[in-house]
């Protein structure tokens, strides 16, 4: 019955050797750590044997997101109860301890929604900024290959409410960086969309929208300068999707 309750933390990984040991650091006190390594070409393969973690290999191919490897690092895992991180998430020991009291309690839900705390322009937010349900029974959960898919739970998902039981999101990229993201996630998202027919109207009303979402009903008001740039990006987003959609259909 020990087994049961015991949690394997999968990390899926490309090049991610700026952060990982810091990752790996949050880690202490899990039960296992598998990393799931799209063949990296840097030093995130030795750092990880280095901290004691069992590496398994996913062929990149031409993939450029993680989401058609996270089967794989899920299926790998030893124990019933996973964790799934990114390469740029710490752990905060509350939601260590929070997730290895819900696991010893019966009426555990099959998966749990996580909050995130993002990092944005060299501040953590003073709020939570985001769910994700990143942990479940192994054999209860399958997530789509998929940019931003979230994985279908076979079963009742619970919340965590206790406070700075979250998980920290570490990686402040610079507006350079965060404009390439946005043009390679937006990429991504074409060939799901190529069927819609975006008209002036939506490509009006849509970046408004987004805009007004991430400023005004996620809080981004209350940070300044940093946080008109988050919202603007939000609405960036959504405009560069449907332009290339449309470029995409008028070809």
């Amino acid at each position: 019955m020990e087994d049961m309750h015991k949690i394997s933390v999968a990390i899926n990984t490309y090049n991610s050797a700026k952060y990982l040991p810091e990752v790996l650091d949050s880690l202490k006190g899990f039960d296992e750590v598998v990393v799931c390594d799209m063949e990296s070409t840097d030093d995130t393969v030795d750092i990880a044997l280095a901290h004691g973690c069992r590496v398994v290999t996913f062929p990149k191919g031409n993939i450029n997101i993680c989401e058609p490897a996270r089967n794989t690092a899920i299926r790998s895992a030893s124990n019933e109860w996973v964790l799934v991180l990114d390469d740029d998430e710490l752990v905060t020991p509350e939601l260590h301890k929070y997730l290895h009291d819900r696991v010893m309690s019966p009426d555990c839900p099959e998966g749990i929604d996580i909050p995130f705390v993002n990092k944005y322009m060299g501040e953590f937010d003073r709020h939570v900024s985001e769910y994700h349900v990143r942990f479940f029974r192994r054999d209860k959960v399958d997530w789509p290959p998929v940019i931003h898919a979230r994985p279908v739970v076979d079963g009742r998902v619970g919340r965590v409410s206790r406070k700075n039981a979250c998980i920290l999101h570490i990686n402040d990229a610079c507006i350079a960086d965060r404009i390439t993201k946005l043009n390679r996630y937006s990429d991504n998202e074409v060939p799901k969309r190529v069927h819609k027919n975006y008209g002036v109207v939506s490509m009006l009303m849509r970046p408004f929208w987004f805009f007004f979402k991430c400023y005004i009903l996620k809080g981004n008001i209350r940070y300044g300068r940093r946080g008109v740039v988050r919202a603007y990006f939000e609405s960036m987003y959504q405009m560069s999707i449907m332009a290339k959609v449309t470029e995409c259909r008028l070809k």
